[in-house]
């Protein structure tokens, strides 16, 4: 008889690694990713000027990214936004569908996951220094497809989109990658406790 244990922590794995694998497993962390961001959209300001919100989206996304890899992270993102198409009203301020000038940022937020996934994978969730850059190329991958968006979907011009949807954004998003910064490098020296 056979216990499946995890194994410990090494290079090559995520944080969601250290759970005993299973289909269930992973169906269990791709929906409670898609769960946790949709519960962290409802973290939403108003941004005086600007169409789109501060919400806690961001930081869930490139969370669930990094802890779950970039497969689980992938599928998590894209059915947070599916199912926000799809009617359940989980975006930004209780919000849903993909008519708002802001979906852009969601569609971001997939690809970001994946990319941030992928290099937890290599290790950058295992320090501060490579974690900082793991969440800066995250947030340029969201604001590389959400501002044009903005522009396109909202008639703005260029610099007026960047001035609604990036510049009013800086300071949150390097206070939430400050939090991951030192929130996913502690997680792992617990773990390896």
């Amino acid at each position: 008889m056979s216990t499946a244990v995890a194994a410990p922590a090494r290079t090559g794995q995520v944080l969601a690694d250290l759970i005993p694998a299973s289909r269930v497993r992973d169906v269990a962390l791709v929906l409670g990713g898609a769960v946790l961001t949709g519960l962290a959209a409802q973290l939403s300001v108003p941004v005086p000027g600007s169409p789109v919100p501060v919400t806690g989206q961001t930081f869930a996304a490139l969370l669930v990214g990094t802890t779950l890899g970039a497969g689980r992270g992938f599928l998590s993102l894209a059915l947070y936004a599916l199912a926000g198409v799809a009617g359940v009203p989980w975006f930004a301020g209780g919000t849903s569908g993909a008519a708002a000038v802001s979906f852009g940022y969601i569609l971001g937020m997939v690809l970001a996951s994946a990319a941030v996934g992928a290099l937890a994978r290599r290790g950058a969730d295992r320090s501060v220094l490579r974690m900082a850059g793991a969440m800066l190329l995250g947030e340029a991958i969201i604001y590389a497809v959400g501002v044009p968006y903005l522009a396109f979907a909202a008639g703005m011009s260029a610099s007026a989109a960047i001035a609604a949807g990036l510049t009013p954004f800086l300071i949150g998003d390097a206070l939430k990658a400050a939090l991951a910064m030192g929130l996913l490098p502690t997680a792992w020296k617990l773990v390896r406790k």
